[in-house]
C-alpha cells in the first residue's frame, strides 16, 4: 500500500471492488433478472467502496493488513448469494475474482515501487490498464469458453476441487499481502511473481481439467444414446420386415380366400361366410402392428421395445396419449423411453418372477407431459440419493434420463412399491404453437 489521501483510496477500492464484481458477473448465471442484478450490484458495490474507504481514512493500520483478505469473503457472500449456480461452482468464480484482483495490486504496487519512486498515480495507472485488459480478455476470449462448458464444470466440481483451489489462491494472496513481506525487493518481487504465476497455472489446469472429464462423461452417455439409438432402428426394420412378410402372404393367400367366398356366396350360406369374414379380419388384426399413439416417434420406440418385451414373455400394457407433434425432439424421446423400457424389460428378467409385466402411462395435460412405467423388478435394489444403483455398474441409462429430463426443466422419481420398480418422469414443454 503506498498511501494517499481519501479520494485515492476510494479511487483504488473503486477499481478493485468494480474489478471483482465484473469479472464475477461476467461468468456468472444469476438467480434475478440481468436488469436487476445489475442494479443490487451498483447498490451493494457503492456501500462497499464508501465502507473501505471510510476504513482506510480512520483505520489505516488495520486496513492495510486486513482489507485485502476481508474482501474475498465480503464480497464472495454478496456474489454467491446473487448467483443461480451450485455452490462449488460460485466458490470457483470467487476464486478466480480474488486472483485477478490480487495479480492487478501487485503489478500497481511493484511497478510503481520498481521505478517510479512509489508513485501513487503510477500505481492507480498500472491497476486500471491492468483491469481493462483482464476484463477485456474475460469479454472477449475467456467468457464464451467458460459459459459454454459450465454445465461440465457443475457435473465435475466438488468440495476437494474447490478447497484446492482456495488453497492455489490463498498461497498466491499471502505472498503478495502479508504484511513482513511487503517491503520492496527484486528477490519479494520476483517471488510473489513466480507463486502468482503458479497459482494461475493451477487453476487454469483444474478448470480444463474438469471440462475435459465433463467431455469425456458427455461423449460417453452420447455414444450410449446413439448405440441405444441403432438397436432401436435395427428393431424397427425388424418389425417393417415382420409386417411385408405377412402383407407377402395375406396376398399369396387371397386367392384361396376368394375362392372360399365365391363358394359361400354361390351355395347362399350367409352364416358361415360371415363367420369366415370374422375369422379373417381377426388374423389380419392380430398379425398388424398395432398403433400405440398418434405420435409417430414414441409410436416407434414403445412398439419396438413392446415388439422386444413379447419375445422375453413379458406382458406388456400401454395407455399413451399424445398428440401428432410435441415440442421435444425425437433423440430426447429415445433417452428417455428407451433407457426406461430397457431397464424395465432388465428388472422383469432379473426378478425371477413368474408372468412378469411392464405398464407404461404417457399423457400430456397442458405444459407437461406425464410417464410413468411401472415393471416387475427384484426385492434387491439399492438407491443412492433417490437414484438407484446398476448392478452391472453402468448406470448410463437413468443418468441419460435425468440429464434429458432436466433439459425440459423435468422431474424425476424412482421408487419400489409393492414388489413393483416405479419410474415417473414429469417434462415441461412449451405451447405447440412457440
Amino acid at each position: 500500500m503506498l498511501g494517499g489521501s481519501f479520494w485515492i483510496a476510494l479511487l483504488r477500492n473503486t477499481i478493485s471492488t468494480g474489478l471483482m464484481l465484473t469479472f464475477f458477473l461476467m461468468l456468472d448465471r444469476p438467480k434475478l433478472s440481468m436488469k436487476k442484478t445489475i442494479g443490487c450490484y451498483l447498490a451493494f458495490g457503492l456501500t462497499l467502496i464508501t465502507g473501505y474507504s471510510i476504513w482506510y481514512v480512520y483505520a489505516n493500520d488495520s486496513f492495510v493488513q486486513y482489507a485485502a483478505f476481508s474482501t474475498l469473503f465480503v464480497i464472495g457472500i454478496f456474489c454467491m448469494l446473487m448467483s443461480g449456480e451450485v455452490i462449488y461452482l460460485s466458490l470457483y468464480k470467487m476464486a478466480l475474482a480474488f486472483y485477478v484482483f490480487s495479480l492487478c495490486t501487485f503489478c500497481g504496487v511493484d511497478v510503481a515501487r520498481w521505478g517510479f519512486g512509489d508513485n501513487i498515480f503510477v500505481d492507480i495507472l498500472v491497476r486500471l490498464i491492468c483491469m481493462v485488459l483482464i476484463l477485456w480478455f474475460t469479454w472477449k476470449k475467456f467468457r464464451k469458453q467458460f459459459l459454454g462448458s459450465v454445465d461440465f464444470l457443475i457435473e465435475e466440481m466438488d468440495l476437494c476441487s474447490s478447497v484446492t483451489l482456495f488453497v492455489s489462491v490463498m498461497l498466491g494472496a499471502i505472498m503478495a499481502y502479508w504484511p513482513n513481506l511487503q517491503g520492496f525487493s527484486v528477490f519479494n518481487m520476483v517471488r510473489a511473481f513466480l507463486i502468482l504465476f503458479m497459482a494461475g497455472v493451477l487453476q487454469y489446469t483444474i478448470l480444463h481439467l474438469y471440462i475435459h472429464l465433463g467431455q469425456e462423461h458427455h461423449y460417453q452417455e452420447e455414444k450410449e444414446l446413439m448405440k441405444i439409438n441403432e438397436q432401436l432402428l435395427r428393431r424397427q426394420m425388424d418389425l417393417m420386415r415382420e409386417s411385408q412378410q405377412e402383407t407377402a402372404r395375406h396376398r399369396h393367400d387371397m386367392r384361396h380366400h376368394m375362392l372360399l367366398i365365391r363358394e359361400y356366396a354361390q351355395k347362399e350360406k350367409a352364416v358361415g361366410l360371415l363367420g369366415y369374414l370374422d375369422q379373417y379380419e381377426e388374423e389380419i388384426e392380430n398379425g398388424s402392428l398395432k398403433e400405440i399413439c398418434a405420435n409417430q416417434a414414441v409410436n416407434s420406440i414403445l412398439s419396438a421395445y413392446a415388439s422386444k418385451a413379447k419375445l422375453k414373455d413379458i406382458r406388456v400394457e400401454t395407455e399413451v396419449s399424445l398428440p401428432f407433434t410435441l415440442p421435444v425432439r425425437d433423440i430426447d424421446w429415445v433417452a428417455i423411453l428407451a433407457n426406461i423400457f430397457e431397464n424395465a424389460i432388465h428388472g422383469c428378467l432379473s426378478s425371477g418372477r413368474p408372468d412378469p409385466l411392464i405398464q407404461i402411462q404417457i399423457l400430456k395435460k397442458g405444459r407437461k407431459i406425464s410417464i410413468q412405467c411401472v415393471n416387475t423388478c427384484s426385492e434387491q435394489i439399492t438407491f443412492l440419493k433417490g437414484i438407484p444403483q446398476s448392478d452391472t455398474g453402468g448406470g448410463i441409462g437413468v443418468s441419460s434420463i435425468l440429464k434429458t429430463a432436466a433439459r425440459y426443466r423435468g422431474e424425476t422419481d424412482f421408487s419400489v412399491r409393492d414388489g413393483a420398480f416405479v419410474t415417473r418422469v414429469l417434462l415441461n414443454v412449451p405451447p405447440d404453437n412457440a
